[in-house]
């Protein structure tokens, strides 16, 4: 991929986060899901950290070898096609700001166009760094990566956590990996619709909203003015599951019902068959 079409997809990327007509990602974490994702209608593929760790044989959270996980979105971005990447790449897999920009550098080389970025609970400050480190590597390479910055106050908080608390603090970081060169920011663990109102006015930035059962429908969360929604891990843990029936009812029934309403062969072959 050349510079100038690394760049086109980056802009193209850039200009489908508009609030209240959200860029809707099916997360993918291999070359098959960005196929399918990609011909069911996708604008843009995103890759998911814990569906891309899992099929590597690791943990989220990091567990996952950095060079694999890139070799993963190179893949996935060749899957793609003409639509543009974003990779969801933790922390950074870097103790360091400068260790972030390193690893944005080695994202840009797969030709993936965006990048989310989570806190990890750091200092506002040193969260921060990181992202202006992400912000400055891409600048470098002349690609004008979608930096997405992302903090996990909600998604980790007890029921009885102040919601007004848990806000105060989620639009300070957000604000502040903004000013640091974010493009857009990401809260997954919210679902009260006032809540995602409220993160949408106070923060100067497109808002990502992880979706799941019993979430907001795409129309809802367009009405509020979310401008990124994401399945996650979502379809990786549907996937698995249908394998894990396919298992256990082979193993303990000796039937295979299971197997009812899988693709077709042909249709899979065809993902990647040509001329």
């Amino acid at each position: 991929m050349t510079t100038v079409e690394q760049r086109e997809k980056a802009r193209v990327l850039r200009e489908l986060h508009r609030p209240g007509e959200p860029l809707v990602l099916a997360n993918v974490w291999d070359a098959t899901s960005a196929r399918l994702v990609a011909v069911a209608g996708a604008k843009a593929l995103a890759t998911a950290s814990a569906s891309v760790s899992w099929a590597l044989g690791s943990a989220d959270g990091e567990g996952a070898d950095r060079s694999l996980v890139l070799a993963r979105t190179e893949l996935i971005v060749r899957a793609a096609g003409p639509l543009p990447v974003t990779a969801d790449l933790e922390r950074g897999f870097a103790a360091t700001a400068a260790g972030v920009g390193g690893t944005v550098g080695a994202l840009l080389a797969t030709g993936a166009v965006g990048v989310n970025l989570e806190d990890g609970g750091r200092p506002v400050a040193e969260a921060a760094e990181r992202i202006a480190a992400a912000r400055a590597a891409a600048d470098a390479a002349g690609v004008p990566l979608f930096v997405n910055g992302r903090t996990d106050v909600f998604l980790h908080a007890g029921n009885a956590a102040d919601r007004d608390a848990l806000l105060e603090e989620a639009v300070a970081r957000l604000r502040a990996y903004v000013e640091a060169g974010a493009d857009g920011v990401f809260a997954p663990g919210v679902s009260d619709p006032a809540v995602i109102a409220a993160l949408v006015a106070a923060v100067p930035a497109p808002l990502n909203v992880l979706v799941g059962p019993g979430s907001p429908s795409v129309p809802e969360l367009a009405a509020l003015g979310v401008a990124r929604i994401s399945l996650g891990p979502g379809p990786a843990k549907a996937a698995y599951a249908a394998v894990r029936r396919a298992a256990e009812e082979v193993y303990g029934d000796g039937t295979y019902s299971a197997l009812d309403g899988g693709l077709d062969y042909r249709d899979l072959q065809g993902l990647f068959v040509t001329g």
